[in-house]
Formats: C-alpha cells, structure tokens, sequence
C-alpha cells in the first residue's frame, strides 16, 4: 500500500505541474498581459509603453523561465529604476541594501503565492479566508447531502419496483435534473419574499460569512445539497439493486437470516463501492461548482473569488485558485482510489 501510495503520489505531483503549467501559459498570453497593464495603468497607453510596463513589473522574458520563478524553482526578477531596487521577492520599491538582503527564491513553493491586483492584498490570506468560506459551506453541504442520499438509494434499491422505489427515484430523478440557479430562486421565492409569505429564510447569506446559522445559511446548503443527493442516491440506488440479486444473498436469505442484517451485513458494504467513488468526486464539484449558488446567495467565498479573479484578470490570483483546484482533485482522487481498494477486496494494487 506504502508503495502504491507513493507512486501515486509522484503521478500527482507530475500532473499538477502539467496543469498548472497550462493554466499559467493561458493566463501569461500576452492579451491578458496587455489588458493587466492598461488596467493598473492607463487605457491609452501606447504598445511600447505596454511592453514598458510588462518589463519593469516582471511579465518579460520566456514563459518557462516565468513558470519557474512563480513556483520558486528560479531566482526571482529584479529590476534597478531610478527610485532603487524592485522585484518579485520585494514589496515595492527598496534601497540597495534592503535589495541585498532580500530572499532570491520566492514562488509558491516558499509560501509566497503574489500580490491580488484586483483586491490589493496577498493573494495567499485572500485564499485562505474565502477557501474558509466555502469549507464551512461544504461540510455542512456533506453533512445534509451524504447520509440523506445513502438513506434514499439503499431504501430505493431494498425493493425494486415497490411504491416506495418508485417514489424515491422520482424524487431524486427531479432533484439531479433542477439546477442550482432554478432551485436557488425558488427556494428564494418560496421561502423568503412577501410574495408566499413564507419568510422562514434570509434571502441572502452575507452575513453568514461572520455569524452563520440556520436562518441565513440553510438555503445556500440545501441549494447545493439537493443537486448531488439525487445522483449520489440514484447510484446507491442501482448498487443496492444488483447486490441484493446476488447469489450470496439468496443464499443468506434460504439459510433464514433476517432481511435486516442481509442489508446490513451482507449488501451495504458492496453497494456503497460505486457511491463512494461519486462521493469522492463531490468534493471538487464542490469547490467550483458553488460559484452560481455563493453568487446568488451573496456569499463570497472561493468560488466567488474566481469569478473576481477571472473578471478583473487577476493573474496571480487566478493561479492561485487554480493551484487549490488542482491539488484537491488529485487528492481526492488519491483517497477515492484507496477507498475502492478497501471497499473491495477482489481489487488488488499488484
């Protein structure tokens, strides 16, 4: 296991540096570096003033020699003006001797992930904060989403074709095929305008950023939640169908044991191999697929700073957040993939 571990683990690691290369050589293409030079300076400036300004904050040069500084595998750039000394590993413009002393790596490796041209701050305390965010909006999104959908696809698939099969299925048939922007605003409308009446809700979650709780966070979770439960469920569903078909369980249930501890110890363990794959793949679902729900409920967390970031072509920021992205989809990719093997044990990592 160590050892499949860690050759997964040098698997990741070379394709993140093949995706996050790609992102940074998307992002560097130099109409996005021109239109990032006439927004922090001037609309008019002329070509040569353009190439000007991209020299002097450190856009020049090859893409692998930049890529190499942003990851802080390469000395980071340094230009001499008539001020002093400025460059990647400086803030602002610096004497000689503060210049001298400054670090010569200083790419996302050392911590130092750049400055946000759209919000004026680190982009690293920008990601940690919003990353907070839509952490505290997923855990509960699993919490309610989880349990619910596992409950409705083993009650599903325990008797197939029954009243309450078909009923659950339906139910989840419906939720999976409504968007999240067309449940969000009925939810809106049902639950918080004077138009029903029904003002049990907070239309926006704002200030569940700082205090949340059941009256301005529910909406956004439930959202969220219903979309994957009706998939998650379905999958359960279809799993518990063609295990509880299988001839170790009509073998159980010719031996006498109860139908409760068929279920219990005999099926679910099998059912749930295909579901925890789905599950797995939530996560990174989660994490960029929650930019409509934290747009519509105003709550501003990593999705809605890469729509900021993509909006305004914050550069650094919007690597940033492509780092994160990247980096959970692998890891949970990992941890799907260990899972499986535990979950089943016909599976075998020679």
């Amino acid at each position: 296991m160590g050892l499949f571990i860690l050759r997964r683990s040098g698997v990741m690691l070379l394709t993140a540096l093949c995706l996050t290369f790609i992102v940074f050589f998307l992002t560097n293409l130099y109409p996005n570096l021109e239109k990032l030079a006439k927004t922090q300076g001037n609309f008019r400036m002329s070509d040569e003033a353009v190439a000007s300004w991209l020299d002097s904050n450190g856009y020049g040069g090859s893409m692998v020699s930049k890529y190499g500084q942003w990851l802080g595998v390469l000395p980071g750039w340094t230009q001499e003006t008539e001020e002093g000394f400025k460059g990647r590993c400086m803030t602002g413009t610096v004497s000689a001797e503060v210049a001298a002393e400054a670090s010569t790596f200083c790419g996302i490796l050392q911590g130092d992930w750049g400055y946000s041209t759209r919000f004026k701050d680190e982009v690293s305390s920008i990601v940690a904060v919003r990353l907070g965010n839509t952490g505290r909006l997923m855990f509960w999104v699993l919490v309610l989403m989880i349990p619910s959908a596992l409950i409705i696809g083993v009650l599903a698939g325990m008797r197939e074709g029954s009243v309450t099969d078909r009923s659950l299925s339906t139910a989840s048939i419906l939720t999976t095929a409504t968007p999240e922007y067309v449940s969000g605003v009925i939810f809106i409308a049902v639950f918080t305008s004077s138009t029903v009446g029904l003002k049990w809700f907070k239309g926006t979650a704002t200030s569940a950023m700082d205090n949340p709780n059941f009256e301005n966070f529910f909406l956004p979770v439930l959202t969220i939640a219903l979309y994957g439960m009706g998939y998650i469920a379905r999958m359960t569903r279809a799993s518990m169908t063609e295990v509880m078909t299988a001839q170790y369980i009509r073998t159980a249930r010719l031996k006498g044991v109860s139908f409760h501890n068929i279920v219990l110890k005999h099926a679910l363990r099998n059912a749930l191999i295909a579901p925890f794959t789905v599950i797995m793949l939530q996560f990174p679902w989660l994490l960029n697929g929650v930019v409509i729900v934290e747009t519509l409920f105003n709550y501003k967390g990593f999705g809605w700073i890469l729509v900021e970031a993509a909006g305004n072509n914050d550069i650094e920021l919007l690597l940033a957040v492509s780092v994160v992205s990247v980096v959970v989809v692998l890891v949970t990719q990992l941890i799907s993939d260990i899972g499986y093997v535990y979950l089943n044990p016909r599976i075998r990592i020679s």
